[in-house]
């Protein structure tokens, strides 16, 4: 996974459930990568439907992030790639200093993110702090994760805050295939 380049995809996950469905594009121009994905599921029971798109630079920083919900609800935030966010007005949010990714609720893309900004080796282990999309609120929130690569194409992903762990296997691009639990991947 550690191309330079990458071609224009275009994957679908659903939710293993059957309640949720995302058709996902990833495309790469001269300076960024972008990944825009439009979901429809449920959560705690309630149906929800989302647009989103996170742009990162060409080392998977994460600069740009636009959520809107069906609902009318949205987010649109910046990062410099370092861990500083502001809104879309230009405040900054100290509350996620620190958080280089972000972590949408609804997609496994963001699981990418890190995977494809890190590079790890199999046997590393990764403690981040991720800027947390949560549905349907959309109020972003600093969460723990950890990441320990597993082998080439299989990642161990554990929550930070809650008992909550899956062994993510990934394509050579780093797009998630299989998350235990949450989302599979349509061929």
């Amino acid at each position: 996974m550690h191309h330079t380049t990458l071609p224009a995809r275009t994957v679908r996950w659903k939710s293993w459930d059957n309640t949720g469905l995302e058709h996902f594009c990833l495309h790469m121009n001269a300076d960024t990568i972008q990944g825009e994905g439009v979901v429809i599921g449920a959560r705690g029971g309630t149906p929800y439907g989302l647009h989103y798109r996170v742009t990162t630079d060409m080392q998977w920083r994460t600069r740009e992030v636009w959520v809107r919900m069906a609902s009318g609800v949205y987010l649109h935030v910046f990062s410099d790639g370092q861990g500083h966010w502001t809104d879309d007005k230009g405040d900054t949010m100290p509350n996620l200093d620190g958080c280089q990714d972000v972590d949408i609720a609804a997609t496994p893309f963001t699981n990418t993110l890190p995977i494809r900004r890190l590079a790890m080796s199999v046997g590393n282990t990764v403690e981040l702090s991720m800027a947390y999309v949560p549905l349907p609120s959309l109020q972003m929130c600093p969460d723990g994760q950890r990441y320990t690569r597993i082998a080439d194409h299989r990642f161990l992903y554990e929550s930070g805050d809650r008992d909550f762990s899956a062994k993510l296997e990934v394509d050579a691009d780093g797009l998630v295939m299989d998350y235990p639990g949450l989302f599979r991947r349509l061929e």
